[in-house]
């Protein structure tokens, strides 16, 4: 059996698919004990009361209980209540006698069953409630023992409900019971059951032979639980914390929430982890969802009032005036069309500090208001939307009479904490557009901007930046204003909306418009087009004649060109260029401090790297924006990181003052690689190849794939890796490539195909070489080396060590030493130079501090007999901290072949077994794990034998079942 999408680590994923089947029960565990204890006991209670509000799951709850039950061998019988059974009197009774009599045994069945019906029958007519409750009651102490389930009781007549509560139910045998389930809207703050239904069954559940076990909302972990089993994959936290807010726990609305994404490709899932997509909005309940048609069946002026709530809702007690106000109901209907909808349960009441007044309500299910606000036409969200700004600017109720102060709604920085405080007056503002003041709009509306990016969640920083620049009349200040819109995008990931906007700008800009932000609009189109991977767009920006057409100024064309001849990796042309043009770029601060960073760049790529060395020790250039310094110290980090330079990333990020939760998360993924935190980077690749980030700024281009992939490779994920590489070279091919090359090398060498892998090689090298690159090249020589030692090819080998020892010198790079270094040694294991070099090399492994690079060095250090064997101990440890498994297990090898104990039996037995589910979870044949495990075919039967032997297991299929589940491998574990 092939590993499907578990195994795959792809760009994008693969969407969600919402499972309902085998759906368990979470946070219900308290409750279930609770209903089985009572249900068995013979002095138990006799009615047992299963409440909680729509959605919560009564059904499944009782559903679950009934089958645990039949489990047992018990009867149980099943009465459904639906709506219009109300308005039958003493229906529910008649119906509870007449399941009960049927289900009766013995010859007498029929009989007794026609006997207690006409008896039934006959009460009913009299209307003598006495002699139906003796009928009732009879029909429940027959010898025949049952459970009778009655469902939804909220829609049975309140007649038979009255007479079961006043029933003697303590009457009844030990083997029958009756589990009733019944919506209750009623929440803590309000204990008086307002319609007669209600009334009866709070009678019914004061009964003394009755329990009452009312289910709760799910907490935050149950719904994280609740939505791993739904989606077969383990959500990420963000995706787990949103759906616990728009749901509140209630389990039928995150199905509805869940269904909804899944079916418009919102979540992702990825390495069997869950993401939910950048900017996923929140989805719109259908009509035929159960929270819109209970609203529906309300109807008027419900629906409306309740559509008027879920835009005015926040703004505490006074909502209810302006809702009079905004829909012209009469203040009476506002109040009735409330107060129904808290006895209905759509809006929950908000009491006031110490149990005083009602200070608000909020909508019970946040989708319904969000479902509410959507389906309202843009003129009448408009007109709601004004009054709630004008009621949040003046702060005050419509008219604030005197005596009403209590009214008057809470500041901004004090709106109802139920509500978001930053988004929900700008999300306002936004939607009242011209019906409020423009000015104060606009000011507010940027405010809000500001102060919410970045907005990696998409909350609304971009729209009210497009929303301002719809109400901005005057040319120059609307330009400004979509500049700032598209910068702002670019910032949270929206590159299709920061390149139009940039476009729109750059093609027809305003009379009289700053030649910075001209500059600033053309950088920003060229660094969208880079993003999007648009190579075609970017060749035509790398010639003088696109920019020849457009009315912009030097300095900005310059800058432009020369962007775009680097992201293409045109590094000479850009020289050139910037030797041309040193004048015009020298100009201002921000383009000098830009340009002078691709310029250092360009020479690092070319393998001239002084500039680059000289200006990473300068201090921040003055003069430039917080924004320019950070993004100008983030490029600088990442070329440090790609090199692998640690010690230097660290200093960086000391003397800009930064920290690592500042970084972006591609930054934050490097760092984490190099520092051997491998758990925390694949979390980070996971969800940013979910959001469409898989790669970096140049030249780090394609580091995160390629990183990613070695992680991959080290667990001895080999197909995933592969199936990386592969579907990012597939979608965005482009510019430096080589990373890529190497990756994919690793992999067909690991595999043991040596042709392939030196193919890969030599490609990629050929691709540097024609771009004039360095950077990167040193990986490529020293896997060249390796592929042609372990072919023979001693000569060619040690033409690859020559380029490498050039390249070292060359570059100055510590990584790029220690390559070498080890390269040599595996050349010539046995010689006094490979003993000197592999010495040299533990000494600058450790210097580097970078775990799993230390790790392989100490191996090698021992195979080649330049190190004591005790150094495969903390290459072990290394090795496991960093999850490297693949590497570990090669480690234990060669502790066994040098003497060295190794440590936990147990644990290395449960390390082989797993790293062998692994390998037949990614597909692989005997013959491909014996390269990967550099073993024989015959001992990868025996180990596989061995496994089958120890776990219980009979085939590969159970194997890798219980690894893409993550059911550990274990004997009992079958």
């Amino acid at each position: 059996m092939a590993a499907r999408t578990d195994a795959e680590l792809v760009l994008g994923g693969t969407a969600a698919r919402f499972d309902r089947t085998g759906a368990r029960l979470f946070g219900r565990e308290r409750e279930s004990d609770a209903i089985d204890r009572g249900l068995r006991d013979p002095d138990g209670p006799r009615l047992v009361l299963v409440r909680g509000e729509r959605g919560v799951g009564r059904s499944a709850f009782t559903r679950a209980a009934a089958e645990r039950l039949r489990a047992e061998g018990i009867t149980v019988l099943g009465v459904d209540c639906v709506p219009g059974d109300g308005e039958r009197p003493l229906l529910l009774a008649l119906r509870l006698v007449m399941a009960l009599e049927e289900h009766r045994s013995g010859a007498a069945r029929r009989r007794s069953a026609r006997q207690a019906a006409v008896e039934a029958l006959s009460a009913v007519q009299r209307g003598d409630r006495a002699a139906l409750a003796e009928v009732v009651v009879g029909a429940l102490t027959q010898p025949t023992p049952a459970t009778v389930v009655v469902e939804d009781a909220q829609h049975a007549d309140a007649e038979s409900l009255a007479l079961l509560g006043e029933a003697d139910l303590r009457r009844v045998p030990p083997g029958t019971r009756l589990m009733v389930t019944a919506l209750q809207h009623t929440g803590p703050d309000r204990t008086e059951p307002s319609s007669e239904s209600g009334r009866a069954l709070a009678q019914l559940a004061g009964n003394r032979a009755a329990h009452t076990i009312v289910l709760p909302r799910l907490g935050p972990k149950d719904v994280t639980a609740a939505v791993a089993e739904r989606l077969r994959a383990t959500p990420d936290a963000g995706l787990a914390r949103r759906a616990h807010r728009l749901s509140h726990g209630i389990p039928g609305a995150l199905d509805a929430l869940l269904v909804q994404w899944a079916d418009r490709d919102e979540i992702r899932v990825v390495d069997r982890q869950a993401f939910l997509a950048l900017g996923a909005p929140v989805p719109v309940l259908p009509d035929g969802d159960r929270y819109v048609e209970a609203l529906r069946a309300l109807g008027e002026p419900c629906w409306t009032v309740a559509a008027a709530l879920s835009i005015l809702w926040p703004l505490g007690r006074p909502a209810e005036e302006w809702v009079a106000a905004s829909t012209e109901l009469s203040a009476e209907a506002v109040h009735d069309g409330i107060r129904t909808l808290v006895d209905e349960g759509v809006v929950d009441e908000l009491p006031g500090q110490g149990g005083g007044a009602v200070r608000g309500w909020t909508f019970r299910v946040p989708l319904m208001a969000h479902a509410l606000r959507e389906r309202l036409g843009p003129l009448e969200r408009g007109r709601l939307s004004a009054a709630a700004v004008e009621a949040l600017w003046a702060g005050g109720a419509p008219e604030d009479p005197p005596g009403r102060q209590d009214l008057r709604p809470p500041p901004v920085a004090a709106i109802l904490a139920e509500a978001d405080a930053k988004t929900y007056l700008p999300d306002r503002i936004a939607d009242a557009g011209v019906l409020v003041d423009r000015e104060r709009a606009v000011t507010e509306l940027t405010t809000a901007a500001r102060a919410l990016y970045p907005d990696h969640e998409r909350r609304g920083m971009v729209r009210w930046h497009l929303r301002a620049v719809r109400l901005i009349e005057e040319p120059i200040a609307r330009d400004l204003a979509i500049l700032r819109c598209g910068q702002a995008a670019f910032g949270c990931g929206d590159y299709r909306t920061a390149r139009a906007a940039a476009g729109r700008i750059v093609f027809d800009p305003a009379e009289g418009l700053d030649p910075l932000a001209l500059y600033e609009a053309a950088t920003l189109l060229v660094a969208s087009a880079g993003i999007e991977r648009d190579w075609p767009a970017l060749d035509r920006m790398g010639t003088a004649a696109w920019w020849d057409g457009l009315r912009l100024p030097a300095m900005a064309a310059v800058s432009g060109r020369v962007q775009a001849l680097w992201q293409l990796e045109k590094w000479q042309e850009a020289l050139t260029l910037l030797s041309q043009t040193e004048p015009v770029w020298q100009s201002t601060p921000d383009s000098r401090a830009l340009l002078e960073l691709f310029l250092n760049v360009a020479e690092f790529v070319l393998g001239r790297p002084d500039r680059l060395t000289r200006a990473l020790a300068l201090p921040e250039v003055p003069g430039l924006s917080r924004d320019k310094v950070f993004a100008r110290s983030v490029a600088q980090l990442d070329l440090l990181l790609g090199i692998g330079d640690l010690r230097g990333a660290t200093s960086l990020l000391s003397a800009r003052e930064l920290t690592p939760e500042l970084l972006p998360e591609s930054s934050r993924f490097l760092l984490h690689h190099l520092q051997g935190q491998w758990d925390e980077a694949l979390a980070l690749a996971r969800r940013l190849m979910v959001n469409g980030g898989v790669l970096t700024a140049v030249p780090t281009h394609h580091l995160l794939p390629a990183r990613t992939a070695a992680v991959l490779l080290a667990q001895g994920r080999t197909t995933s890796a592969d199936r990386l590489v592969s579907s990012v070279r597939g979608r965005v091919s482009g510019p430096l490539e080589h990373f890529l090359d190497h990756a994919a090398a690793e992999v067909r060498r690991t595999l043991g195909d040596l042709g392939r892998a030196e193919e890969t090689l030599r490609r990629g090298l050929r691709a540097a070489q024609e771009r004039g690159s360095v950077y990167g090249t040193d990986e490529l020589w020293a896997s060249l080396a390796e592929v042609h030692v372990a072919a023979g090819h001693t000569g060619r080998a040690a033409a690859c060590l020559e380029r490498l020892d050039l390249l070292a010198e060359q570059m100055n790079s510590g990584r790029t030493r220690l390559l070498y270094l080890l390269t040599s040694g595996r050349l010539r294991p046995d010689s006094a130079a490979a003993g000197k070099h592999l010495a040299e090399a533990v000494e600058l492994a450790r210097s580097r501090s970078q775990p799993f690079e230390t790790a392989v060095t100490l191996l090698a250090a021992v195979r080649a007999n330049a190190g004591p064997a005790t150094l495969l101990r903390e290459a072990y440890e290394l090795f496991g901290e960093t999850g490297a498994a693949l590497w570990r297990f090669h480690t234990r090898s060669a502790m066994r072949e040098a003497g060295v104990v190794v440590p936990g039996r147990k644990q290395a037995t449960a390390e082989n077994d797993h790293l062998l589910g692994i390998l037949l979870a990614e597909g692989l044949t005997n013959r491909q794990i014996s390269h990967v495990l550099r073993l024989s075919e015959d001992a990868v039967a025996n180990r596989l034998s061995r496994l089958f032997a120890r776990t219980g297991m009979l085939s590969r299929t159970e194997v890798v079942s219980a690894v893409l589940t993550g059911s550990p491998l274990t004997p009992d574990s079958r």
